[in-house]
């Protein structure tokens, strides 16, 4: 964990912290919101000191500090100091989240994007993201926030109810939390989704999966589906590339599937690390063992990123072959991911083999599906269709 000792004047000023732009969404998300009010910086009052902290949930007190209960990482934090995710901390005996209504990055992205090909097809996701990860990962596309505390990052004034609503203003359907690792800033996500859920709108998560069991179910009871970064299914791959493990990915993936919160799983193939087609296939049949099956599996190409810039674009040939893989061990939805135009990005159906839906990047094309059912032969196929 990070060993850096906040002061209370530094601490404060962490919570407070933030900037007044906006990302430009895909439809022109672009009015300023602005983070300190009318009275600014300069003139905060008493009640305005936690406007971006909130008193984290699952941590315990122990002789050597609070450790976190979170995730798998489980910090321990004497006062003052940070967690690994960079954005939770010791303050005066309690830890607090100071990623609370505070992100870091504001979206509006098709829903293809995350990726989700069996979750309401062409509509649009509101999503928003805050500084910090629980994971390392030396690929990571964006790490210049997933490795960042909210305190390093241009924050927005976001909280739930202006998150909600501005999704509802905006015509989308659904809430992403994505970009960085949203279990990160569970406080956030799970309020936001709780809230959302009063406007009949959709709460999707992108995630690495590293959580544990119990704030995991807590999130489920508010959450419609999710994408789960599988990143191998060799544990030391987990180690060495992104500082984490792999049996409690797994456990998420099964505890997504028993509370029927809708599941795609990614797994990004990173030449000479996770490319190995022994290794995807046994993590195929592991999907097919627990019933998983049916759920579809994103195989995407690794473009260049962070600390493996050295390594080389993912061959397609390699994507295709871990895809063949993946239909031999039986799983019905194996896809291609990052390599645009590709027919492997079509769905076809897991029956007459037919292609029911045609894509092209982000776009839909065309769509053979009445009632979740595949035109052609009337079988249903696995996935949430319609809002």
């Amino acid at each position: 964990m990070e060993q850096r000792v906040l002061s209370k004047r530094e601490f404060l000023r962490c919570s407070l912290f933030g900037a007044c732009g906006l990302i430009v969404g895909s439809n022109g998300f672009d009015e300023m919101i602005r983070l300190l009010g009318d009275k600014g910086a300069a003139g905060v009052s008493p009640e305005d000191l936690w406007r971006w902290s909130k008193e984290a949930l699952f941590y315990v007190k122990t002789p050597r500090g609070l450790k976190c209960l979170k995730c798998p990482n489980t910090c321990v934090l004497e006062e003052g100091q940070t967690g690994q995710c960079r954005n939770r901390v010791n303050y005066k005996g309690k830890m607090y989240s100071i990623a609370y209504g505070n992100p870091c990055a504001v979206h509006i992205d098709p829903i293809e994007k995350k990726p989700f090909f069996h979750f309401l097809p062409t509509t649009r996701a509101f999503s928003i993201a805050t500084a910090g990860c629980n994971l390392a990962c030396l690929n990571c596309q964006n790490w210049d926030i997933s490795q960042m505390s909210p305190r390093e990052t241009e924050n927005y004034d976001l909280m739930p109810a202006r998150v909600v609503e501005e999704c509802a203003q905006r015509g989308c359907e659904s809430i992403a939390y994505t970009y960085s690792e949203p279990t990160t800033f569970f406080e956030y996500t799970y309020d936001t989704a709780k809230l959302a859920r009063t406007r009949n709108i959709r709460s999707v998560l992108k995630s690495n999966g590293f959580i544990n069991e119990e704030p995991l179910r807590m999130l489920c009871k508010v959450l419609d589906a999710a994408n789960i970064d599988l990143k191998s299914f060799d544990d030391d791959a987990y180690i060495r590339l992104a500082g984490g493990r792999l049996a409690p990915i797994l456990r998420t993936l099964e505890v997504l599937h028993e509370e029927h919160v809708w599941l795609e799983v990614t797994n990004l193939v990173v030449p000479s690390w996770t490319d190995n087609l022994e290794v995807i296939r046994k993590m195929c049949e592991w999907l097919v063992s627990k019933g998983l099956r049916d759920y579809p599996i994103h195989f995407t190409r690794f473009v260049p990123q962070y600390k493996l810039t050295h390594l080389p674009l993912t061959p397609v040939a390699t994507l295709e072959k871990a895809r063949e893989v993946a239909l031999k061990a039986g799983m019905r939805y194996p896809y291609l991911g990052n390599v645009p135009g590709h027919w492997a990005e079509h769905t076809f159906c897991h029956q007459c083999g037919k292609m029911i839906i045609e894509r092209r990047g982000y776009q839909i094309l065309t769509n053979h599906l009445a009632d979740g059912r595949c035109k052609f032969c009337q079988e249903l196929i696995p996935g949430v269709w319609s809002a």
